[in-house]
Order: structure tokens, then C-alpha cells, then sequence
């Protein structure tokens, strides 16, 4: 059989690569919604179907979520954590401090008189003075 020349490595691996490649190349499902029901944050995913959930304590609080990204506070830092309830980053929340929203890729944290964005992994990004 004549094939491609690309497809010439595929056919002397095989499976093994095919399952190599599924397993490092990532997928990311949108985030839909994420739920608190008691103790427990629900992520929805594509087709309105549950993608994780990970247990919420009594002192902690969801605070709000973007398409690839929710954010949950616990005790005096901000956490962020992808559609499988992974913890991506975290970073110091002040005690004046407040969460703004999450939007995209970035959340917004009020500081005093400015607001500052950060990114999912919690590396700011910019900061404006709050109207």
C-alpha cells in the first residue's frame, strides 16, 4: 500500500502512538456552569453534562467561574482550578480585599482603589484605577 510519507511512522507504531499523542495533547472542555450543592462544587461541561466535583468546606467560598477557569476562596488565599477540579494556582487575598469577576481567561481583584487582572495561573496582568 503506498501512503504519505507522514503517515509512514504511524504505521510502524501504531497504537502505542496513537495512544501517546491522545495522551499528551490536551483537551480543554469549556466550562458551562459550576454548582455548589452542600459541601460539594459541580462543574458542567459540554452537553450540560457533570465533568468533576470536589468537595468545598464550611469556610470556604466559591466565588465565581469563566469558561476555562473557576475561582474559590479558602481562608485568606484565592485559588483557581481547571474543569477537572485541578488546582492550577493560588495566590494572598487581603483582608480588604475583594473579588471582582471572572471573565475568559482573567479575574479581577479590588485592592483599595484600583482593580488588578490576573490570568488563571494568578500572574497579574494589569491594573486601573476602580471608578
Amino acid at each position: 500500500m503506498n501512503s504519505p510519507y507522514f503517515f509512514k511512522p504511524l504505521q510502524r507504531c501504531g497504537l502505542l502512538t496513537l495512544v501517546l499523542w491522545l495522551w499528551v495533547v490536551p483537551t480543554q472542555a469549556q466550562i458551562l456552569d459550576v454548582q455548589q450543592k452542600g459541601s460539594h462544587l459541580y462543574v458542567i461541561g459540554d452537553q450540560n453534562r457533570q465533568v468533576s466535583s470536589m468537595p468545598i468546606g464550611s469556610n470556604d467560598e466559591f466565588l465565581g467561574t469563566s469558561s476555562t477557569f473557576f475561582v474559590v476562596r479558602k481562608g485568606s488565599h484565592l485559588y483557581t482550578y481547571d474543569e477537572r477540579s485541578r488546582q492550577i494556582a493560588s495566590m494572598p487575598l487581603g483582608s480588604k480585599d475583594s473579588f471582582r469577576n471572572a471573565a475568559g481567561n482573567y479575574f479581577n481583584v479590588q485592592k483599595g482603589s484600583h482593580i488588578y487582572t490576573y490570568d488563571r495561573h494568578c500572574k497579574q496582568t494589569h491594573t486601573r484605577p476602580a471608578n
